[in-house]
């Protein structure tokens, strides 16, 4: 951040747009989800993605979440200042990510997820010559069609691998059924299907003497269906602290769940049936995600959708609705995708009650971070 830190005691003063984060929402957010996982055996291990926040962070792990899962290595430098238990779930291809992995705190448990013998070796002979042992979780993909082995032999072979090398431990194994991404009473069936893969996989480990301590999967829109994949021991949901409009349209949450909003202001009513405000795909992110098109709803007009989006214009489509807008009047966008939207932001402005304070993005970014 260049020059002064806005003064975030006057949030009028805070110039829009502006990711906006209601606090004691995400607080209670957090709770449901840990007392969720408990009453079914489950951990939580929220993946930072969404957030990439260590005030955020805290949040859920004073919740009672059981580690973190990160996907760069700034976000992992970043929360082990926070938690002793990291999850990388992204393969760290590269002598510069690998050397950052291991400068990570002695006292930190590093366990990264995989899905090849070369990623594999790579991470196994940096680790012996830091003089340390990672944990190793295989992935294998049960459907999303993106990383992960492609079927439970093979994950039985590499982690047969794993087994016989020095630097790296076998811990268990991971999945993300990103792929069932339908209404929640849409996906008992394609959970069934999951929950079989997971079953012949830890079978198949069984029967090679391999003891899976972690079995991690989980995703948001299955959230609450976590405990039907038999076998799981953790979930790694994380835009569960926010939510967006995915998350409402799949039926995962409701408006009153959604803690992550764009601030934005009014700057143009000239064109009849329509608005414009000032945050554009800069501050949104031109992602279609959920049961509508454009690119996001109004949290307070809900029957308003975000049309059209340029870099710095968003097109508010008035067509079906009463409201009518002054200019300058401030409105909250509910984005299509909270991620991608939180990563577009310079901080956050939270709100707890009357007072107003600016979350950092600390875990923003790829270049090395130093607390």
């Amino acid at each position: 951040m260049n020059g002064p830190a806005p003064d975030a005691s006057d949030p009028e003063q805070i110039e829009t747009p502006v990711g906006y984060v209601d606090l004691l929402r995400t607080r209670t957010n957090a709770e449901k989800v840990v007392s969720y996982c408990r009453a079914h055996g489950l951990a939580w291990r929220p993946h930072i993605k969404t957030h990439k926040s260590r005030a955020i962070a805290r949040i859920q792990l004073e919740s009672g979440a059981r580690g973190l899962t990160v996907a760069t290595m700034r976000e992992a430098e970043v929360m082990s200042t926070l938690t002793e238990d990291i999850l990388l779930a992204y393969p760290p291809v590269g002598s510069s990510k690998l050397d950052r992995l291991m400068r990570l705190p002695e006292h930190v448990d590093i366990k990264v997820g995989l899905d090849s013998v070369e990623v594999m070796l790579d991470l196994a002979a940096s680790a012996a010559a830091s003089g340390r042992e990672v944990g190793v979780l295989i992935e294998q993909d049960m459907g999303m069609g993106r990383v992960g082995l492609p079927s439970s032999d093979a994950v039985v072979e590499l982690a047969l691998r794993v087994s016989e090398t020095v630097g790296v431990r076998f811990r268990g194994v991971m999945f993300y059924p990103g792929h069932v991404r339908m209404s929640v009473e849409d996906q008992e069936s394609h959970l069934r299907i999951v929950s079989d893969q997971v079953q012949d996989l830890l079978n198949g480990l069984v029967e090679k003497g391999l003891e899976s301590e972690i079995v991690s999967g989980g995703s948001t829109p299955t959230l609450w269906s976590s405990h039907q994949i038999e076998g799981v021991t953790e979930v790694r949901s994380g835009s569960c602290i926010f939510y967006d409009r995915e998350g409402i349209d799949i039926g995962v949450a409701g408006r009153e769940n959604v803690a992550y909003t764009v601030l934005a202001t009014v700057v143009s009513t000239a064109v009849a049936g329509q608005a414009v405000v000032d945050a554009g795909s800069k501050a949104l992110a031109k992602e279609s995600r959920g049961s509508g098109d454009g690119f996001g709803v109004l949290m307070d007009h809900p029957e308003v959708r975000v049309a059209g989006l340029s870099e710095e214009h968003g097109v508010l489509d008035l067509t079906g609705s009463d409201w009518i807008p002054d200019i300058g009047e401030r409105v909250r966008i509910i984005p299509n995708h909270v991620c991608v939207s939180v990563n577009l932001q310079d901080h956050l402005l939270g709100v707890e009650g009357d007072v107003h304070k600016l979350l950092q993005l600390e875990g923003r970014g790829r270049g090395l971070w130093r607390s």
